[in-house]
């Protein structure tokens, strides 16, 4: 690689690389993002790498790339044709043959690949015509299916560090902070404070060292954003690295990323490598007098260390726990040096405000929430993936059009946001606009961009059970509240859920929360209380159900719940009493059955065996 001295060598080198990416009269894009590569996805893009050069089709421009997630998660290996956008689903190596025949060369469609509407039956051609992407609005995430993350080139081709050539010679570092406020941007990460008021109160500290990071370490369930972001465009947030770190006066950053995530990891290490040969990172950027360098240090797994002071401490070697916020990193931070620290998201926003403006950036969103923002969609939901939606639209929107509503026809009851420290919110907040403000006064949070829904399958005490035990155990243990407070939270869910509650374990879970809130050191105790105080709030009755009556409507809770046998509905097929692992269903062939309450352990499999729907909870 040669080495880039100046804006205008970099800009050359742009106008040459668009011009061969110009030539490429096909490109085809496989999905090599974690979801599809457990899927297969490599396999698939091997097949398509030899069938393409057994066929010498280098030679008339068709060229193969591996690229990053394209967020369909539920329907990989994905692969995509250009220039025509035509959109294969769930491909398998032994499709490839048959799509470079019928579409890379003769232009035909392999119609069994193509994705089906399941609510109309029809079968769409064009990626941008699918449900799942018509609503997004794929500001981070559009490079992330077009280019191959292991290549600096391609990302420059499409642009790349034409953002930090501007802003380190056309703007001054007063500049740039003034462009990110203007633009309204707010940290990702989960606290959603202003960016650029962040980069302010550091640039004023007068030091010779200043730091910048990046946190992804990404620790929340279901939640990936930030792990698709730094595997499918690592330079993207490099660059908003670098110009933060020329904003502020830093001359060394790091990004912190989960041990669980090693084709992050890979990829950042091969990116910043070829930044550095480059002349992108490393001493006198660009031919300038500005010299930075960024370093990866690998999280150890502890969810608290998301948590901006732990992260920090973990980084210095030490325990991971918090610290008081008294003093702000901005003024002492990372080795007692001021530090700016924004996720993954967040990082990746910059060059497109200092690229595109922060009049144009702050005309996306709402008063309060600029610009977009990328959540996980899992659960119970038919499209489940990664969704990039502009600030504002509404949980009925993302789940129902974008996600496709929900599974076998059951009715929607819940979607907690913003990860285990999440509030649950229910139907008739469907039509509340997701944006930083209306998630936290209904309750919940925007977090780093968790978005579990949940159908009437779902038990409420449960599911807030389950994530005070996830944060019980995520627990540093450094302050009381949190440590004790969440024991003893737990307690009282677990005794509920046995059936051994009272009307005042309910009163005692709001009182417990208030005070974890309101007493605990860090981010994470203060936020914790929110499964179980939103789960109270919505569904009383449910909580009420099961002190009251000692029943659990979902069927969940073992304890509250008896399996029977509907001698009407059932056929004798004998499938349930094959299947149980207990023997406590007993009755001939084509005669009723019948379970025996004394050998049941309610493990559930005969509902889910039986196709006639006889077995019941009561």
């Amino acid at each position: 690689m040669k080495r880039l001295n100046s804006k205008e060598e970099l800009f050359k080198l742009y106008e040459e690389l668009k011009k061969e990416r110009e030539k490429e009269k096909r490109y085809i894009a496989v999905c090599n993002g974690t979801g599809c590569l457990a899927n297969r996805g490599l396999e698939v893009f091997l097949a398509f790498k030899e069938e393409v050069e057994k066929r010498n089709l280098a030679d008339v421009g068709v060229t193969v790339r591996g690229t990053g997630c394209h967020g369909f998660c539920g329907r990989g290996p994905l692969v995509v044709i250009y220039p025509e956008k035509i959109f294969y689903q769930k491909v398998k190596p032994e499709d490839v043959p048959e799509i470079v025949e019928k579409t890379v060369v003769n232009g035909e469609v392999v119609e069994r690949l193509l994705y089906e509407d399941p609510a109309t039956g029809e079968k769409i051609l064009h990626e941008e015509d699918i449900p799942f992407y018509k609503k997004q609005m794929r500001l981070l995430l559009a490079a992330n299916g077009i280019i191959d993350p292991k290549s600096i080139y391609d990302y420059i081709s499409i642009g790349g560090y034409q953002a930090l050539a501007k802003a380190l010679t056309e703007m001054t570092p007063r500049g740039i902070i003034d462009e990110v406020i203007k633009s309204g941007l707010r940290g990702r990460g989960g606290a959603g404070f202003p960016t650029g008021w962040k980069w302010d109160d550091a640039a004023k500290h007068d030091s010779p060292i200043k730091y910048v990071i990046c946190n992804a370490d990404e620790g929340d369930p279901g939640a990936y954003m930030d792990r698709s972001l730094l595997e499918g465009n690592p330079h993207s947030v490099i660059e908003g690295m670098i110009i933060g770190a020329y904003a502020v006066g830093a001359t060394e950053g790091y990004i912190y990323v989960r041990k669980e995530y090693p084709l992050a990891v890979e990829n950042a290490t091969i990116a910043i490598q070829q930044a550095k040969e480059l002349g992108l990172l490393g001493e006198n950027i660009l031919g300038t007098d500005f010299s930075f360098d960024i370093k990866i240090v690998r999280g150890g797994g502890a969810f608290v260390c998301g948590e901006s002071s732990a992260l920090m401490a973990s980084i210095e070697g030490r325990v991971g726990e918090p610290r008081s916020k008294y003093i702000h990193a901005t003024e002492s931070g990372l080795w007692g040096r001021p530090t700016v620290l924004n996720n993954v998201e967040t990082w990746a926003n910059v060059p497109i405000i200092i690229t595109r403006g922060a009049d144009w950036y702050a005309t996306i969103g709402t008063e309060g929430s600029k610009g977009t923002k990328i959540f996980s969609l899992v659960g119970a939901v038919n499209n489940t993936g990664l969704v990039e939606v502009p600030m504002g639209i509404t949980l009925r929107e993302v789940i129902f059009d974008i996600g496709g509503g929900i599974p076998g026809g059951k009715k929607f009851k819940a979607v907690q946001t913003g990860g285990p420290s999440g509030g649950c919110l229910p139907a008739e907040l469907l039509d509340l606009p997701v944006d930083f403000d209306s998630l936290d006064e209904a309750g919940s949070m925007m977090g780093s961009g968790g978005m579990i829904v949940m159908d009437e399958g779902a038990c409420m005490v449960d599911v807030a059970r389950y994530f005070v035990k996830f944060l019980t155990e995520e627990s540093c243990g450094k302050c009381t509240p949190c440590r004790e407070g969440l024991r003893q939270m737990l307690e009282t869910l677990n005794k509920i859920t046995r059936g051994e509650g009272t009307e005042e374990d309910i009163a005692l879970l709001e009182e417990l929360g208030e005070v974890i809130a309101n007493a605990s050191l860090c981010g994470l105790g203060k936020s914790a209380p929110n499964p179980v105080l939103s789960t109270i709030r919505y569904f009383r009755d449910e909580y009420l159900e099961h002190v009251r009556d000692k029943k659990c409507r979902a069927g969940v809770c073992k304890a509250l719940v008896t399996y029977v046998i509907d001698e009407e509905a059932c056929t004798g097929c004998h499938v349930c009493a094959l299947r149980c692992p207990v023997g406590a269903i007993s009755g001939e062939r084509k005669q009723p059955h019948r379970i025996d309450p004394e050998k049941c352990i309610k493990c559930g499999i005969c509902k889910e065996v039986c196709k006639f729907n006889a077995v019941k909870v009561i």
